[in-house]
Order: structure tokens, then sequence, then C-alpha cells
């Protein structure tokens, strides 16, 4: 049994990629930091990492498992665009070993590792938290323990119980159910660029899918906008080297992630691939309102909301935002001032608040038909949106230059927002 010590600094709630980005800067910036995981849970992720991410996050690139090169987008139709990327590629990684790799490194830079889960947080008279936490270890399992911290960041995904107890609202957070299976990758992918299966389709409620074949591609990511696939979110194909994750994604109560998942994976000729593992949890689809209680505890992460919309993207902006609640947190520490807390979402909003307004929008008007869905992705055929689109996905922000190029993207979508469009 691990001897742990009864005060920390900081107690991180939460190994995944904010709880442990957060844990790493804090235990480089000299704080006692325990970082609390339960371990043996993969959450559900396409598992891509931008340009950006690798670069301002340190990460060795031995961690990716594929790099793709373009996303083909799949209309209700089943007419498809591919969208190449133009001298660049977006990481894939296998979240199991990345987000272990990524604890690895919290503790390398200081942080204290337990397998727990947490129980409930309470303050004492002079102003320091008492955290209950439940063993997970095997040595020890479900032994009930407590420690003492001046801080404590909740970073234990979008049901996170530390924002239930201890933020106001966190209760009526919107989430999208997400489910995918993994599987082995075609046997002719793993060195070839793309294997061709037979033509399959996915019927859209105005009738059959056209011909388009099917096919697999391990160095693209294949986004499935169809309604019998996703009634208001998408299906997503995604290589992973020698897996691929085949999943999908619905706020639908009811809606069958399940049998979605089994028409997308034959639509995509990988029904008769071996399915590795299965995994299911929700995705927030919007910030919290508030992320701190103004005394000593912040949320990160899923916890705090941070998934971007339209696109169910987190990876990078769970990183951005534990990097962030790690800063204010250090500057609590070092003033005792409940309100530096607070610093935490008002840097993430500034950074990415407008992508995230936005992305909300898009997923708002062009998820909510498949009449809507045909012309998205029609609209994605266009070189300039091609263009911005990745260069706002592999840098994290709006791109400001070519102004006039916006503006043509403005009228195109406008044309197409109006049916005036050809799809």
């Amino acid at each position: 049994m691990t001897t742990i010590p009864e005060r920390f600094d900081v107690v991180v709630i939460g190994g995944g990629p904010a709880g442990a980005t957060a844990a790493t800067d804090l235990a480089r910036a000299g704080r006692r930091v325990l970082l609390v995981d339960r371990g043996g849970r993969i959450k559900p992720c396409g598992g891509a990492v931008p340009p950006q991410l690798i670069e301002e996050f340190e990460i060795p690139e031995s961690l990716l498992v594929a790099r793709i090169d373009s996303a083909r987008m799949v209309a209700p139709s089943a007419r498809s665009v591919d969208m190449p990327i133009d001298g660049g590629y977006v990481g894939m990684v296998d979240r199991e070993v990345y987000d272990e790799w990524l604890r690895g490194r919290a503790a390398r830079a200081g942080a204290m590792r337990v397998r727990a889960t947490f129980e409930r947080l309470a303050y004492d008279a002079d102003g320091g938290v008492r955290v209950e936490l439940r063993s997970t270890a095997e040595a020890d399992a479900g032994t009930v323990y407590a420690v003492e911290a001046e801080a404590v960041i909740g970073a234990d995904g979008a049901n996170s119980a530390v924002a239930k107890q201890c933020i106001p609202g966190a209760d009526r957070i919107r989430y999208v159910a997400a489910y995918h299976e993994i599987v082995r990758a075609p046997r002719r992918s793993r060195g070839a660029a793309t294997v061709a299966a037979p033509a399959a389709s996915v019927a859209s409620p105005r009738g059959p899918g056209g011909a388009e074949p099917a096919d697999y591609s391990a160095t693209r990511c294949d986004v499935w906008y169809q309604g019998t696939v996703s009634p208001d979110f998408y299906g997503w194909v995604f290589p992973h080297g020698d897996t691929v994750s085949v999943g999908v994604g619905s706020a639908h109560k009811g809606y069958s992630l399940r049998a979605a998942t089994a028409r997308l994976r034959a639509a995509a000729g990988l029904d008769g691939q071996e399915t590795v593992r299965r995994e299911g949890a929700p995705i927030p689809m919007k910030p919290l309102r508030r992320w701190d209680d103004g005394r000593a505890v912040l949320v990160a992460g899923d916890a705090a909301g941070v998934v971007a919309p339209a696109s169910g993207e987190g990876i990078y902006y769970a990183m951005a935002c534990g990097r962030m609640a790690a800063r204010a947190v250090d500057a609590f520490l070092a003033t005792g001032d409940g309100r530096q807390l607070a610093g935490a979402r008002r840097e993430f909003m500034r950074a990415h608040g407008r992508v995230f307004w936005v992305l909300g929008l898009l997923q708002h008007f062009w998820y909510s038909s498949d009449g809507r869905r045909e012309r998205f992705v029609a609209m994605c055929r266009d070189p300039d949106v091609q263009r911005l689109t990745w260069q706002a996905y592999m840098h994290k922000k709006l791109v400001r230059g070519r102004p006039f190029a916006h503006v043509r993207v403005f009228f195109k979508d406008a044309a197409h927002l109006l049916g005036f469009a050809r799809t």
C-alpha cells in the first residue's frame, strides 16, 4: 500500500489530458501535487491532435500512431468531398497510450500519482480543503482516505463529481452521447494508402444513397453527415495505425448508437473487421458559465465543458484548459485570493470563445436536416473553405489574413444557406 502524505498544495482529480497537463505544469512550478486517476478506463475519442498541440505541449512524434493528410466528408446522398491538407498533417493518438504518457510526464515533473476516485470534499475552518478519495488500486481497493489541500482541480470528465458538488449549474450542462468501436484495420492498408471495399452507402430518409464506393485509407479521416448515422451530429472513421476508430455521436435520447455504428461500419467496408473494444461516454457541447467556486475549487477539460461544438474536438482544448487552470491555481496559491481562479475561464474564452461560438452556430443550423447536411458537404468542395478550415484547425485560431477569401466564403455560405447554390 502506497503511503500518501496528508497535505498537498493541489489535488487534481482526473488524469486525462486536462488533469495531467495541469498537474505537470503545477509540479514544474514547484507545487506539491497529487494526481488522482481511477484507471482502467479509456475515453471514446477519434484521437486527432493538430500540429499546434504537438508543438505547444511538447508531444513526441513517437506517440502518433498515424498521420492524416486529408479528410473525406460524406453527404446523405453518399456523395463525398475530399479535403486534402496542403503541406501538413494531423496526428492520431491512441488514448490508452497517450493519456498514460501524460500522467507519466506529470509524475516525472514531481506530481504524486494515486489510483482512486473522488468521493467528496469539505472546507476546513482555516479555508483548506479536505478531499476524500476511494482507492481503486489492487492492493487496497475500496479503502477510503482523506488528504488536505489548498486547492482542488476537478478534471474528472463530463459527469464530474467535483463540478456537481461545487460549481453552480454544472448539473445542467448539455451533452452529446458518443460511442465508438476500435476495430482492426484492413491488412492491406497497413502500409498502403487505400483499400477498396464493395460499394455501400447508408440510406437517407429520402431514399438510398448513391453508388460511391466505400473504401478505407490509412491516411484519411472520414466524417459521415447522414441522418441515419446521426440525426444531429455525425459519424466518424478515423485511422489509428493498426486499428480504426468507428463511432457516432448524438444528443437524442434513446437513439441507438450501437446500431448506427454497425450501419456505419458496413457502409465503410469495416463490418468484417475484428472488434478490439467498445467505449461510450457523454461529451459536453458548451462550456460551463462558471468554472470555480470562488474559494479553492476549479474545474477543467470536459468537466468545464471545453469540447468544440460541431467537431467534437476535445484533446487540444482540454490540454489548453488544463494549462490555464494551472496558471490560475498557481496565482491563487501565491495570493490566497479566490478571485484568481476565475482567470482560467476568462483566458480560455478570450483565446477560443469566438471559435466555439462559430462552431455552435454551424452545428445548430447545418446538422439539423439531411437537406442542410447535403448543402454543407457541397460547400466543403470550395478551395477557400478548405484552406480556411484547415488553417483554423491546425493553428487553433480563426484566420485573420486573406480578407477577400473570408468575403468569398461568406457569400458562398449565404448562397448555400438560402438554397441558391448547386449541390
